[in-house]
């Protein structure tokens, strides 16, 4: 299997989790603008993301001679898509609508590599407890909410908010690690690189 990839993402988590797998890895982050791709359902909308994301560096960098690995994850609750929140008072809003819930967490993933690609969205169903506003207030405060679909990681204090999750724990941190690796494998498995 190929050593290296490019990442079409600025997310720390997902070059983290690519680094976890001893990926060499080159950054190009795409200049998608986000606002003007729709889908009919969240999953969707999340694999458009991702595949729009991919094509963009595949445009500019091409495609022979390392895959391209691009990824977008959305939250939903009760039909509605939460994205990153704009500032605390947002974030509240998105975690008072998670506290006590299940919701649906989406991630998109696309690699492309010598004009193939594969495209696919990865779902996994997330169990919140109650949240207390102390800790709401405490959550906040750590400035942890900010960069995170659904105003919250997984990986880090919001952890804490998690009953149970069905589904791909990488998932919810932005990067389905084990459906990367196997769309890598299906489109290098001729490649000696």
């Amino acid at each position: 299997m190929i050593n290296n990839v490019i990442l079409a993402s600025k997310s720390p988590r997902r070059h983290e989790l690519l680094s976890m797998l001893g990926f060499g890895i080159k950054t190009v982050v795409s200049d998608v603008d986000e606002d003007l791709i729709t889908a009919d359902t969240p999953a969707l909308l999340a694999s458009k993301l991702a595949h729009t994301k991919a094509l963009a560096v595949a445009n500019e960098v091409g495609t022979n001679d390392l895959p391209i690995i691009a990824a977008d994850t959305l939250v939903e609750v009760n039909g509605e898509i939460l994205g990153k929140p704009k500032d605390a008072a947002d974030a509240r809003r998105m975690l008072k609508m998670l506290s006590g819930s299940v919701h649906y967490v989406h991630t998109g993933i696309s690699v492309i590599y010598r004009n193939n690609e594969i495209n696919l969205t990865d779902t996994a169903k997330v169990f919140f407890r109650d949240i207390d506003e102390d800790e709401l207030d405490a959550y906040i405060a750590s400035q942890e909410p900010f960069d995170k679909a659904g105003a919250y990681g997984i990986q880090g204090k919001a952890g804490a908010f998690v009953e149970r999750i069905e589904g791909d724990f990488f998932s919810i941190m932005g990067l389905p690690i084990c459906a990367v690796t196997k769309a890598l494998k299906q489109l290098t498995k001729d490649d000696n690189t």
